[in-house]
């Protein structure tokens, strides 16, 4: 979705314009139980890793699909990232061939039999946990730990796209950040039996940017966590520019940057989703940050890989 998510999402008291929009939530739950009731269910020949969320955008998915997909080089698969096609995610796929196969298509069933076809023995499903078409034999659900699950509502009253209920579909959960037995405990009160694991990021590139005046600019579902990496590792932001999530950039806007940077001294740094947005002839005025995810008791997650290949 293309679009500033509401601050009222990810307060924590009640607002009045969640209540109004309360309604229409109740349509989307509806709407959603319906679709788990009568989509007809296939299961396929290889194992299917999904790596989804219920938060919508900013949970890291994207991030923990392509550290799968290195464990599971590491363990001898042949495994690809299964996505449905949407014209406007491309910064994520090309994202994701830095690291391998992408089997894309309207319908991800659609895209794994052509996988399959391929001779590849393992598919991560990237955001695919609403998808009750496909049989998973692993279900991993995102959450950041700093915006968890915001105020709580569906969408549109709030940031998500089921409520926790759901994780009792799911076999794992990852949070991105600090352990926090709070959230511990709620997610063990939906589903008793569910794993959960704790990531982090580790900057590969922050010694480029050290010393230097920084003009930082993202368009992701939580830009704030960037921004925020950037800073607990000393790097001396000048401004913050925050845009709309998978952003197409105008030439407009990547030149009003450049020549902003300019007048302040300063370097731009994005995301690396961003820089797969920029035109070519804009990216060598661009610098990315690079970013390597961390998972905490890592072991014990590719034992829980193991026991589904």
């Amino acid at each position: 979705m293309n679009f500033f998510k509401p601050n009222f999402w990810d307060k924590n008291r009640i607002s009045f314009f969640s209540i109004c929009l309360l309604p229409f939530s109740w349509l989307i739950k509806l709407f959603n139980l319906f679709k788990y009731l009568f989509t007809q269910n296939y299961k396929h020949s290889i194992p299917i890793i999904c790596v989804g969320n219920i938060y919508l955008g900013g949970t890291g998915k994207t991030p923990l699909c392509i550290e799968i997909f290195s464990i599971l080089k590491s363990l001898n698969m042949k495994p690809a990232f299964i996505r449905k096609k949407y014209e406007n995610y491309q910064d994520e796929v090309n994202l994701l061939k830095q690291s391998g196969a992408v089997y894309q298509n309207k319908k991800r069933i659609n895209a794994l039999n052509e996988a399959i076809q391929n001779k590849i023995n393992v598919a991560i499903l990237d955001d695919g946990f609403q998808d009750f078409s496909v049989n998973k034999n692993l279900s991993i659900v995102c959450f950041n730990e700093k915006q968890w699950i915001g105020n709580g509502f569906v969408i549109p009253a709030g940031p998500l796209r089921e409520d926790l209920s759901a994780l009792k579909r799911a076999h794992c959960v990852v949070i991105k950040g600090k352990k926090n037995n709070n959230i511990e405990e709620k997610i063990l009160n939906k589903n008793s039996k569910i794993k959960i694991f704790y990531t982090n990021y580790k900057a590969q590139n922050i010694d480029n940017f050290k010393s230097k005046k920084v003009i930082a600019f993202a368009g992701i579902g939580n830009p704030e966590n960037f921004f925020n990496l950037l800073k607990d590792n000393n790097i001396n932001i000048l401004k913050e520019k925050k845009f709309p999530d998978h952003h197409n950039y105008s030439e407009n806007e990547l030149q009003n940057l450049i020549d902003e940077s300019r007048d302040n001294n300063a370097i731009l740094v994005t995301t690396e989703k961003d820089y797969f947005r920029i035109n070519n002839d804009k990216k060598q005025n661009m610098n990315y940050l690079k970013v390597k995810i961390s998972i905490e008791n890592k072991n014990q997650f590719i034992d829980l890989i193991k026991k589904i290949i």
